[in-house]
Parts: structure tokens; C-alpha cells; sequence
């Protein structure tokens, strides 16, 4: 017999969103085989317990049952036996998103550390993976996708799969159903895209696109060794966003329409959104499934694992994803400063960037950012949007002061090389190191306070040093992102410093700014709005109520605390210039127009 570890799975119940998992351990341990579901999966750093999802296991020996003690949460521990075991488990599978597993009569959908428990102390060995068929009759067109190697199995087909130890096993989603499916080659190397849902997605535009955005990654930092194949893996709702990353596929989630269909020509924004997400999601094949924090390597899957990094492997990758749309050609510049003053607009807006450093917001992901509630802006800033503008003025410093000789383009080159190829793990200061060593630049003050301190980033004098303006205006409207300009006149004079929302059919306030309007008067989150002036306000006329008041203005205020009617006072404050947008200096001289130049045309 094989000592290779045997999975199998099917679906047991699809109408009850039931799988039933299987799996085979030749050589158990002799004094009683632990098995382990994950707490988390890597990529989306909070406790998620997969094994809450289990609702019945059972253990066997040549067909005979064995007592299973649970040992806490996650462990299981069979009782002492030299004999094959075999642990069979029932698991509820009802969360569509990225990182979870979805059954049900029109799809299946998981991710291993959802569904397949890990041998503890054998995590090394080869498992064999069975992914069976079901007998729906709506199923009988079902193919599978994933990136998991075959191993007598079809192409797109139901059998035999195989990986090379557990940490693999995990790291490649499957969906199963009715998909659609695109093929295209990067560098030689078989890229797939699997669509699930009711799209009318012009498969020859995506391809065609993708092949163009993923090009331009390969060239910048290399094909990976192991880059055999890669497999974007698409659920196309008609409402959704997200992403999750594996070492050689991605699980996404986009809006039908933001696809292009037939006959569209250009790039629409919602194409451009889901273009950068594809962006987001493929650089990190290299910069974090690859290259990675020390403590991740290897993964603690039993509980957190805390480092300051996040800011390097989530920020740099959400600037270079949309910087690579700019790029590879596929969205001109003027695009890119748009969805650049998006991002900055983002995080000036948030008040938490003056309390958390983007160093403490990673080291505290588990339990804050992941963990978000109505005062998140006000308490915690993104390692996301502030590192991603960290990035930009890395390499924005890193080419003004060596004359362009150096960029952040080439510090990623030389921590690949360093930390990804050889499978070592960055540590806390090792892109800080290399970014030093590389430039020649004493860059100890720029990290101390742009990644442990809460002060401003220089991005406008960075920004006018290559030939772009950097602009500040008050927001129009409560769904006003920025990134563009607005004449003055069609701006509010005051703001009520706060995000209104509808839930459960009420309009309410879903979060406050610290010493905003709203909160001075005294509203809490989740204060449902009644009326304003004694008349009644909705959220969707809220941004035209508001044009009605100058600075100074006071208004009474009427809202319901649970089943309590309570009147406040409110006194209308001028509203702040929040708002970015950023522009091309057609004044630039010649040495900032040729560093612009060099920025969103590098290769």
C-alpha cells in the first residue's frame, strides 16, 4: 500500500450543503493518530475554525470503528492502532466567498483547509485526492477546475488528484460546475480562467487582456520555478468583489457586468476594478505565496501568526496592481492618477491613521482590521491603502534621489531573489535592509516614520517631483470617491461627519468621525435618522439636505435609539478637503516630465 495519504471527496448532500470527506492513513501513528482542521487560511489573517463546519466524523479500521476522542476545537485523536485508519467527516458548506467551501444543487465550491484535515505529525507525505461526481441530474455538466496536478483524471474532469504534502493540498481551491472556460499562455506557461455564472463575457477580450496584465508581471520579476500552470478561478454574481491568493491560482469574485461583452470597446471603470483585482491576486504568486514573512514559514495553521509585514505584502502588491494596468498599456495615465487619488483619499479620510502605524495595523490584523466595527475609521488604518502609498513613496524617494538609477522595481527584484526563490523567509526589516542597500540611501527616518509613525506621508512634494499636482477638495456627495476634479460650486459647504446606510430597511448611522457633527450632537452608531428639521430624512436625499446649511447653522435632530425617540442638536461645521485628485503638471520641467515618464512606463 501506498503511504501516500488518500483523500476523497464528494458531495454527499447538496441540497443540505453537505460534503462528505474521506481520508486514508496508511501508517497511523501507534499511539493514536491526531487529525487537525485549520483555524485559518493563509491570506486572510483572522481565526476563521474550519472545524465548526464538521458536523459528524467517525473513525474506522479495516472496517471497524474506532473511538475518536476530541482532544479541543480543531484535534481529533483516534485510539492507539497499527492498522490503516481511516477518518470519514460530514461537512456544512454555505460560504460563497474567497475563503470558504460552498455546496449546493448548482455548484461546488472549497478550499482545502475547509474540508481536508491534516495528519499532525505527517504533514510531509504525498496526498492522493479523489474528487467525485455527483449523480444530480443537474450536474451532469459539470467540469472541475483547480491547479492541482491530475493524477488520472481528465482534463477539467472528476478523479484522481495529487499533491506533493499537506501545505500544497490546501493551497488549491476547486470549483466544480457548469463553467465557463478560457485558455492562454504567459512565457509558456498554461494560464486557465474558470467562470461560474450567467455571463455573456467576451472570452477572447478577457484572454487577451489578462495574458497582456500577466506578461507584464512575468517580465518585472521572472517566472517562478515552480510556475507550471496558473488558474484564475471567477465567480461572476450579480453582486460581489473580492479575491484570495495561492501559489499557483487565485479565487475571485466580480460583478457579471463589470465584464466586458461583444462589441465593448475601451475599458469601462467596473472592467478596470476587476482588472486591477486580477492584478492584486496574480503579483502575489511572488509576493507572499513565494516570498513571504519569516514567521509564515512555515504556516501555523493552529492559531495566529503575528508580524509587522502585511504593510510589505498586501501594500506594495495594491500599488503595483493598479500601477500595472498603467504599464502593460491596458488603462492610460490619466486612469491610473484617478484611481491613485482613490487610494489617498481613502486613507486621509480615516482619522485611525493618526492613532496606528501600518506596522501595528499588520501585527494587529487578527483581531482589528479583520474585526471591524462603526469606530474602524477613527482607530485603525489599513496596512492595504496606507501601504500601498508607503510604496509609492519608496519609489518615488528611491528614483529622485539616485537620478532614476534605482526604484522600487528593482528592491522587489533583489528580495526575490533573496527571499522567494531560496524559500526563506523575509524578516521584519529585510525589505527596509534591501531597499538601503540597493539605493545607497540612508532610508532608517523615512521607515521609522512612514511604517512605525502616524504622521503625513510627503506625497505632494514626491508627486510634484515627478510632474503630477496633488489636489485636495471637499467631497461632493457621501458616494463621492475622489480622483477627480469638481468644479467648486458643486461642492457642500458643511458635512455631517458621518456614513449613513440602510439596514434592515431603515436609514441609520453606520459609523461617526471623531468630532464630527454628528458625533458633538451626541448620535451613536446605529441611531436610526427620523427626521432633520422636523422633517423626515432618508439617507437618499441625505447629500441635497445637506447642500441647505451653511457653517454655524444649528438643526435639531431626531433619531430612535433602540424603541426610544430621542431629539439632539446638531451644529453644522464646515466641510474638510478630504477629497484627492491628481493631475498631470503641464508646467513640469524637463527632469519631472522625464521622471513621470519612467514611472508609469517602466519595465
Amino acid at each position: 500500500m501506498s503511504n501516500a495519504h488518500r483523500y476523497s471527496i464528494r458531495p454527499l448532500n447538496p441540497a443540505a450543503h453537505l460534503f462528505e470527506v474521506r481520508l486514508t492513513v496508511a501508517k497511523p501513528d501507534p499511539q493514536g493518530q491526531v487529525f487537525a482542521m485549520p483555524a485559518w487560511i493563509p491570506g486572510s489573517y483572522m481565526i476563521r475554525d474550519y472545524a465548526r463546519h464538521v458536523v459528524a466524523v467517525r473513525a474506522e479500521a479495516d472496517g471497524v470503528g474506532l473511538y475518536l476522542k476530541k482532544l479541543d476545537k480543531s484535534h481529533w485523536q483516534t485510539e492507539p492502532t497499527e492498522r490503516a485508519v481511516t477518518l470519514t467527516l460530514e461537512i456544512y458548506a454555505h460560504d460563497e466567498s474567497v475563503r470558504g467551501a460552498h455546496l449546493d444543487m448548482t455548484h461546488a465550491y472549497f478550499n482545502g483547509p475547509c474540508v481536508f484535515p491534516a495528519v499532525v505529525g505527517q504533514e510531509d507525505i504525498e496526498c492522493e485526492v479523489e474528487i467525485a461526481a455527483t449523480d444530480l441530474p443537474e450536474a451532469k455538466n459539470w467540469r472541475v477546475a483547480t491547479s492541482m496536478n491530475r493524477a488520472g483524471a481528465e482534463s477539467y474532469g472528476f478523479g484522481g488528484y495529487a499533491a506533493s504534502d499537506y501545505a500544497e493540498l490546501i493551497d488549491h481551491p476547486v470549483e466544480i460546475g457548469n463553467l465557463s472556460i478560457g485558455e492562454f499562455q504567459v512565457d509558456d506557461v498554461p494560464h486557465v480562467i474558470a467562470i461560474r455564472g450567467n455571463t455573456k463575457a467576451d472570452m477572447a477580450r478577457l484572454c487577451h487582456d489578462l495574458q497582456t496584465l500577466c506578461s507584464f508581471h512575468m517580465q518585472m520579476l521572472g517566472a517562478p520555478r515552480d510556475l507550471d500552470r496558473y488558474v484564475f478561478l471567477l465567480h461572476a454574481p450579480g453582486n460581489g468583489y473580492g479575491g484570495l491568493e495561492h501559489r499557483w491560482s487565485s479565487s475571485l469574485v466580480a460583478d457579471r457586468d463589470s465584464l466586458p461583452i461583444r462589441g465593448d470597446e475601451g475599458i469601462s471603470p467596473e472592467y478596470r476594478k476587476f482588472l486591477g483585482l486580477v492584478s492584486h491576486e496574480y503579483f502575489h504568486l511572488w509576493n507572499v505565496k513565494r516570498m513571504k514573512p519569516h514567521v509564515f514559514t512555515p504556516y501555523d495553521l493552529s492559531q495566529e501568526s503575528h508580524t509587522e509585514l502585511l504593510w510589505v505584502f498586501e501594500g506594495i502588491t495594491s500599488y503595483y496592481d493598479d500601477l500595472a494596468l498603467v504599464r502593460s498599456g491596458l488603462i492610460p495615465a490619466s486612469d491610473y492618477l484617478e484611481l491613485l487619488g482613490q487610494t489617498v483619499t481613502r486613507v486621509i479620510r480615516g482619522q485611525g491613521r493618526r492613532l496606528q502605524s501600518v506596522a501595528d495595523s499588520s501585527f494587529d490584523a487578527w483581531t482589528k482590521f479583520y474585526k471591524q466595527d462603526a469606530n474602524a475609521g477613527n482607530a485603525i488604518v489599513s496596512y492595504y491603502t496606507k501601504g500601498s502609498l508607503i510604496a509609492l513613496a519608496l519609489d518615488l524617494k528611491l528614483r529622485s534621489e539616485t537620478d532614476g538609477r534605482v526604484s522600487l522595481d528593482d528592491v522587489m527584484r533583489v528580495c526575490w531573489e533573496k527571499w522567494g526563490e531560496t524559500g526563506e523567509g523575509m524578516p521584519e526589516r529585510g525589505l527596509e535592509e534591501v531597499s538601503s542597500e540597493v539605493s545607497g540611501l540612508d532610508l532608517g527616518d523615512f521607515f521609522d516614520a512612514a511604517v512605525r509613525g502616524t504622521g503625513e506621508l510627503a506625497l505632494e512634494q514626491l508627486l510634484h517631483d515627478h510632474g503630477v499636482d496633488y489636489c485636495l477638495r471637499k467631497a461632493k456627495g457621501r458616494e463621492d470617491k475622489g480622483g477627480d476634479e469638481v468644479d467648486a460650486d458643486k461642492l457642500p459647504a458643511v458635512w455631517l461627519g458621518a456614513d449613513l446606510a440602510v439596514r434592515g430597511g431603515k436609514p441609520v448611522f453606520a459609523s461617526l468621525s471623531n468630532g464630527g457633527p454628528a458625533e458633538c450632537a451626541g448620535v451613536s452608531p446605529g441611531d436610526e435618522i427620523v427626521a432633520l428639521d422636523g422633517i423626515r430624512a432618508d439617507v437618499s436625499d441625505s447629500d441635497t439636505r445637506i447642500r441647505r446649511y451653511r457653517p454655524g447653522d444649528k438643526s435639531t435632530l431626531t433619531v430612535f435609539r433602540g424603541d426610544e425617540l430621542i431629539t439632539l442638536k446638531l451644529k453644522w461645521a464646515e466641510a474638510p478637503a478630504d477629497t484627492c485628485y491628481l493631475q498631470e503638471d503641464g508646467d513640469a520641467g524637463t527632469i519631472a516630465a522625464e521622471r513621470r515618464s519612467n514611472w508609469l512606463k517602466a519595465q
